[in-house]
């Protein structure tokens, strides 16, 4: 019976094999030139409770928006900020966004604020980087970081108390124009610029839609031919996006984490010929000081005479050897029978690309 299992579990595998790596269009592309902006903005936090700036921006900026509101203050009178913060807004317009449409924006404490908890933003405009206004924000702050303190000075932080978030906290008020109507074709983009995936994207849409509907303009862009209608490129746009590609696989990479020491290899890494030894040298020296005590009678002193005891070890790892062609699971089967750990299969991935014996690229964050 398991036999019969073991035989219909392989026939699963095989007959998902030839469809695993594919996938939508509009999961390895974008259309060019439909993407977010970044929107930036000053603002004030108000409601705190004694947790504001003492920063003098603050109390300037307070002084400026009350006037704007008809409030002028007395130049003598210097308004208290405890309950105040000065704040930097942060926001992604994304595409196609109309005016009255929703946003959310982070906003981040500038000054000395001790915490944004309970805070409400005020009204504040975000910016694009052409210096035109496309949003106003204004909210109740929701801020997961906590911070107390006692008299004594000690203190506890969890999370971040000086971020909070608004959802949907801010309103578009301008839209980014786009050509998306006015072009005569359109461009997809493909996160991860390969030239064998970009020639199997164009013959794929090619053999749905009709040849020379696509073509490749280099290992990025692949250009395709759309309506004239806005109405009906955005159900051929629909229909693109929703085709099945089946991507190449990646170069062959090591990616190596010197600080946490994570060591992520790719199936495509092979090995040429190698020999490889490891192993590590360890000196331990102790000193151990002996006490000389003179006599009772004698007119001798006490003397320390230095002891030291050094002791040299070295673990007697064996030499293994990579045959032409080894595959990922045969090094790691290899370098886990020597018993290395992360930070020696980072020392012997790097040894082995210098040797030229791994044909990969090593990358080291």
């Amino acid at each position: 019976m398991n036999a019969i299992k073991r035989f219909f579990i392989m026939l699963l595998l095989i007959g998902c094999s030839s469809t695993i790596y594919a996938e939508r269009i509009k999961d390895i592309a974008s259309v060019q030139g439909m993407r977010t902006n970044q929107l930036v903005g000053y603002g004030l936090v108000v409601g705190l409770v004694s947790s504001g700036d003492k920063t003098k921006f603050t109390g300037q900026s307070l002084r400026s928006m009350l006037a704007r509101l008809g409030v002028r203050l007395p130049p003598d009178i210097d308004p208290k900020q405890k309950n105040i913060a000065a704040v930097s807004i942060a926001a992604e317009l994304p595409p196609f966004a109309k005016p009255g449409q929703k946003i959310d924006v982070t906003v981040s404490a500038i000054g000395d604020a001790k915490s944004l908890r309970g805070g409400m933003l005020l009204m504040s405009p975000l910016k694009g980087a052409d210096g035109q206004i496309y949003a106003i924000a204004q909210g109740s702050l929701v801020v997961s970081g906590v911070s107390a303190s006692g008299q004594s000075g000690s203190s506890v932080t969890v999370n971040n108390p000086n971020v909070g978030r608004i959802n949907g906290g801010a309103t578009v008020e301008r839209s980014v124009n786009t050509s998306f109507a006015d072009t005569k074709e359109l461009v997809f983009d493909l996160f991860a610029p390969d030239f064998t995936t970009a020639n199997r994207m164009v013959e794929s849409i090619n053999r749905e839609l009709g040849f020379g509907t696509a073509k490749a303009i280099d290992a990025t862009s692949v250009s395709v031919r759309a309506p004239l209608n806005p109405a009906q490129k955005v159900t051929f746009a629909s229909m693109v996006e929703n085709i099945i590609v089946a991507p190449d696989d990646a170069p062959a990479r090591i990616i190596i984490n010197s600080r946490t020491g994570t060591v992520v290899i790719n199936g495509k890494v092979t090995v040429q010929p190698a020999a490889v030894s490891h192993g590590n040298l360890s000196v331990t020296i102790s000193e151990r000081p002996q006490v000389s005590q003179p006599g009772a009678l004698s007119a001798g002193q006490t003397a320390v005479t230095p002891q030291s005891q050094v002791a040299v070890e070295e673990e007697k790892n064996q030499m293994f050897v990579f045959n032409p062609g080894v595959s990922l699971n045969e090094i790691v089967q290899s370098v886990n029978n020597v018993g290395a750990g992360p930070s020696d299969l980072m020392a012997i991935l790097e040894a082995l690309k210098a040797a030229g014996a791994i044909h990969a690229e090593l990358i080291i964050i």
